[in-house]
């Protein structure tokens, strides 16, 4: 059965730094795409940054960039978001996902239970 759990959330100071890690299990973590999505209170879904595991693309929402870096670990089978600079409008419940295996099209099947992140003084 294909498994993400995430880790790394918590809180933090605006200004600060988390790193959030994702473990795959279950399939094939090569040539899919891997990513983050994140959700707040009353908001829609939103997807903040997404990397392929057998190539350069990334992905990241304009909201972030320069901020978060995705990065993947093909042979600890993970993927890190690393969040710089936080904000408090970057409070929400961040979630790993995954693609279909050997499609170029960034778009996700599988999906992590969430670690939390709340950026307050």
């Amino acid at each position: 059965e294909v498994q993400l759990v995430e880790s790394g959330g918590g809180l933090v100071q605006p200004g600060g730094s988390l790193r959030l890690s994702c473990a795959a299990s279950g399939f094939t973590f090569s040539n899919r795409w891997m990513g983050w999505f994140r959700q707040a209170p009353g908001k829609e879904r939103e997807e903040v940054a997404a990397i392929h595991t057998s190539s350069a693309l990334t992905y990241y929402a304009d909201s972030v960039k320069g901020r978060f870096t995705i990065s993947r670990d093909n042979a600890k089978i993970t993927v890190t978001l690393q969040m710089n600079t936080l904000k408090p409008e970057d409070t929400a419940m961040y979630y790993c996902a995954a693609g279909r295996f050997a499609v170029r099209v960034r778009a996700f099947i599988y999906w992590g239970q969430g670690t939390q992140v709340t950026v307050s003084s």
